[in-house]
């Protein structure tokens, strides 16, 4: 007799017990292994896949690790790799060709939509404009495109510069140090104004739309905001690369699971504080008597204003809005935060390209220290290739995926549907079929004459397709707009160089390490 938990069973019907998992396993291994989908697998080139755990050894790794290893994968195997552990398959693709054909397209539409990995996010940006599919995607899309229309767009030079003169402020202070942590000051910037995308402050203060309180918390804010983004990564990337953790059952059973509840506590407090801030803020006499707003109120609301009003109508509900504010906060203030310290270190370790930008902005602003207006944003040609060179070799989202619907082909090889398919944008910005010396910094790979011939999907760090990122020209303006205040006023000197980064796998590239820079005062 064996006791098990509490009970006695005999052993000979342990036994049987045992016997019929055992036979359930083989039989269901045997099944994925040599149905058909099995057998198309099986051709595809790839790490060697054991009996029932499949690859779940290869990428059970700690993060920094795994990030290396997956950068030998193209090289090993190939262009189209797979992966997976019995019925949970993936593939990983490199190459531009079968980006385009069988992925972006926007005549074949079979791959254009979000499931696994994606859903694993649902609890915490619940059906937001990254995760949703079908006609409850082409319905936020089109309400949110209103808010990063040109007409909108333009009117944000204002506080571009607003929030520039705050960041040059913070720059002089960090000026008299030996090295400034860039990482810091770049994200207590962007997540102003993230805010200010929200709540459209063309012509008003962020303390005076937001409210004193979120002035005076702007930097635990950012501390919060970050933890917590660090937090729900280290709970949902192990899911993400664990197939035995795609379960429901088996990840909220896991420490993962307690980790990750916590952070979406943490994260919803503040977007919930935002909303309603801003929501008292439309309902106040100052509000109704803003001039600005009246007049853009033609479809052309600043996001959150959008959304509150799409309320009012029935077409969305809170949870809704907190989805969109949830998403767009986490998608553009991290992608661009990131971004703008690796650029800012690739401009510090290039003097001969730093000399150039600088000479790029005498020649629009000559001696003057007046804020740049969109006008002058369209004339940082040079400037817009160094931020499209750093997004190259740096892409704030490494890897993004795709769920493949329908049987399709993909490098001469037959992908089953219900397959996961995974884009190495990081490997492929640094093809060396691409990009000749694809390591190094050479902002004049984005010059007009020199893009010509460049294969149209060999440049994703947007995406593509359509669903490419929304935001993707409010992020270059912003950028801009704060780096070339940054090179009007100060030079740059190296302290942190690219050999001394390594990364780890997360929702974005990150490093391992702060990005520290020697801040100058130009002469002027």
């Amino acid at each position: 007799m064996i006791n098990f938990v509490g009970c006695l069973i005999p052993s000979n019907v342990m036994k049987v017990i045992f016997i019929a998992l055992f036979v359930i396993v083989v039989v269901l291994y045997l099944y994925c292994r040599f149905s058909r989908r099995g057998r198309l697998f099986a051709k595809i080139p790839g790490p060697p896949r054991w009996p029932l755990i499949g690859n779940v050894h290869n990428f059970n790794l700690p993060r920094d690790k795994l990030f290396d290893y997956l950068r030998t994968l193209n090289k090993t195997y190939g262009d189209v790799i797979a992966s997976g552990t019995l019925d949970v398959t993936a593939i990983h693709i490199y190459n531009p060709n079968d980006i385009e054909v069988n992925v972006f397209c926007t005549v074949v539409t079979k791959c254009t939509k979000k499931y696994k990995p994606y859903t694993f996010l649902r609890r915490w940006l619940g059906d937001g404009l990254l995760i949703s599919n079908g006609s409850k995607w082409q319905e936020r899309r089109k309400l949110l495109t209103h808010a990063f229309h040109f007409d909108v767009l333009r009117k944000y030079a204002r506080t571009f510069a607003d929030e520039a003169e705050v960041f040059m402020a913070a720059v002089e202070k960090e000026a008299v140090k030996e090295q400034a942590d860039v990482n810091r000051l770049i994200n207590k910037t962007t997540l102003r104004i993230i805010c200010s995308m929200l709540i459209f402050v063309f012509h008003t203060s962020l303390e005076t739309v937001m409210g004193t309180s979120m002035k005076e918390d702007i930097d635990s804010l950012t501390t919060k905001y970050l933890e917590a983004i660090h937090r729900i990564a280290a709970a949902l990337l192990p899911r993400m690369l664990n197939f035995l953790l795609y379960l429901d059952l088996t990840f909220q059973m896991s420490k993962h699971g307690w980790e990750e509840r916590a952070a979406i506590k943490e994260l919803h407090q503040i977007t919930k504080s935002i909303i309603k801030e801003r929501k008292t803020y439309v309902n106040s006499d100052v509000y109704k008597q803003n001039e600005t707003v009246k007049l853009n109120k033609k479809g052309r609301l600043a996001m959150l204003d959008l959304l509150i009003e799409n309320e009012r109508e029935g077409k969305i509900d809170v949870d809704g809005i907190r989805e969109e504010v949830d998403t767009f906060m986490f998608r553009g203030f991290d992608t661009t935060s990131v971004t703008m310290a690796y650029l800012i270190m690739l401009i510090a370790n290039n003097l001969d390209i730093q000399i150039k930008l600088y000479e790029e902005m005498k020649s629009i602003f000559g001696d003057s220290s007046r804020p740049a207006t969109i006008g002058d944003l369209k004339e940082m040609k040079y400037l817009d290739c160094c931020i499209k060179e750093t997004l190259r070799l740096y892409p704030a989202v490494p890897y993004i995926v795709r769920s493949i619907t329908e049987e399709i082909v993909l490098g001469g090889y037959v992908i089953p549907a219900d397959t996961m398919c995974q884009i190495h944008i990081y490997d492929l910005h640094r093809r060396a079929d691409l990009y000749p010396d694809a390591e190094r910094f050479i902002p004049e790979r984005f010059l007009p004459e020199n893009s010509i011939d460049r294969h149209l999907f060999a440049y994703l760090p947007f995406s593509a397709g359509s669903r490419n990122c929304i935001g993707q020209k409010f992020a270059m303006l912003q950028m801009k707009t704060l780096m070339s205040s940054l090179i009007r006023k100060y030079r740059l000197e190296a302290v942190t160089k690219s050999a001394d980064l390594k990364f780890y796998v997360d929702f974005v590239l990150r490093a391992d390490r702060p990005i520290y820079v020697r801040f100058c005062p130009r002469k002027l």
